[in-house]
């Protein structure tokens, strides 16, 4: 082989192998991790983060209804979960602004190497893979720093097909570097003619509803529709290497910035990371509910008692007891939780908690 042939096959070892090393902005683009629900029904009439982790669906105006699932897939090598959009309502008369988008959603500070805004700014590589009832489906880039927007569509075969579009540069617009919501991943599934009636932005431009699902077809046409996607992967240039795999823990250590909960058990006792702590009086209770790792910001917390029950805190020994919040929350973890009258003085108390905050 020659040096200039030894190069090349260098150049496409670094380019298309995993020894890059982090290349993927997007967490949990395998799927693996779905803390809230494995499975939820029903969805369709709010917007919301309901079963795989970082990943948010928004709604308006769709009378159609799925569930949605992390599904254990076999058919499709180095991937064992994806995510699941089966159809139980149709929404066969698509008003003008109806949407439907399955979303993923990045701070500012973790993608400036993109450049965007700059004269040497970098492209954008979104990949996944897809297979489900054959439709054209559209996938926008949008940029929330500076209302700008590029759109491509893609299409659905009832095989797995890995999916590569490459979104051009931007030298228009930075991103703010810090820990608040600067860019969309949408993949766009359902849309009304509001957002279809235009011409496709598939250069980055100021948003215009109109040029931002030009060509997407209607997951919700029949209830016989469904589509899965795994390995999704953002990357900075124009290059589409292989998924890039994180360990189990490493990727749902990075779902826990944005969203973790305690473990949860009934009975008397409570185990795991759950908040149990001593009043001091009838109206507050002080102990300590480290987070598993340091949250994106200081977090919404829900508290539940052992019987599941939103708003409880359990005495123990005995039982749940209604309208105790939590309150000392850092992005770190939480030492109080308060009721404004009606706690047990000189007792303990316990609860389970969700902590959210999520772009």
């Amino acid at each position: 082989m020659t040096k200039a042939a030894e190069l090349a096959k260098m150049g496409e070892v670094l380019t298309n192998s995993q020894i890059g090393g982090r290349r993927n902005i997007v967490i949990n683009g395998a799927m693996n991790v779905a803390q809230r629900s494995a499975s939820v029904t029903g969805i369709g009439a709010a917007n919301g983060y309901f079963t795989v982790d970082r990943f948010k669906l928004f709604q308006a105006g769709t009378a159609g209804r799925l569930t949605m699932s992390q599904a254990v897939i076999t058919d499709l090598g180095g991937f064992s979960k994806a995510m699941k959009f089966d159809v139980t309502t149709a929404d066969s008369s698509i008003a003008a602004g109806e949407i439907f988008q399955i979303g993923t959603l990045f701070e500012g500070q973790d993608i400036q190497g993109f450049k965007k805004g700059h004269s040497d700014a970098e492209g954008f590589t979104v990949s996944f893979y897809v297979k489900g009832t054959a439709k054209t489906y559209s996938v926008e880039l949008f940029d929330a720093d500076n209302t700008r927007h590029v759109t491509q569509t893609f299409n659905v075969t009832t095989s797995w097909n890995r999916i590569v579009l490459n979104f051009p540069a931007d030298t228009t617009g930075k991103f703010d570097s810090d820990n608040a919501l600067s860019l969309y991943i949408l993949i766009w599934v359902h849309a009304g003619s509001t957002y279809t009636g235009g011409t496709a932005a598939t250069s980055w431009a100021a948003n215009n509803n109109a040029n931002r699902a030009v060509g997407c077809g209607s997951l919700f046409s029949s209830t016989d529709n469904e589509l899965f996607i795994t390995g999704l992967q953002m990357e900075v240039g124009s290059q589409a290497t292989p998924f890039e795999h994180r360990s189990l823990g490493e990727e749902l250590a990075l779902c826990q910035r944005y969203y973790q909960q305690s473990d949860a058990d009934t009975g008397s006792g409570l185990t795991g990371n759950s908040f149990h702590g001593h009043t001091i009086n009838t109206t507050e209770c002080i102990g300590q509910a480290p987070f598993v790792t340091t949250m994106r910001a200081t977090p919404t917390i829900v508290i539940f008692g052992n019987d599941g029950t939103a708003g409880e805190a359990h005495l123990i020994g005995t039982s749940d007891v209604s309208g105790v919040a939590a309150s000392l929350i850092t992005a770190t973890g939480f030492i109080k939780i308060s009721k404004s009258s009606g706690l047990t003085d000189a007792r303990e108390y316990g609860c389970h908690y969700t902590a959210t905050a999520e772009l």
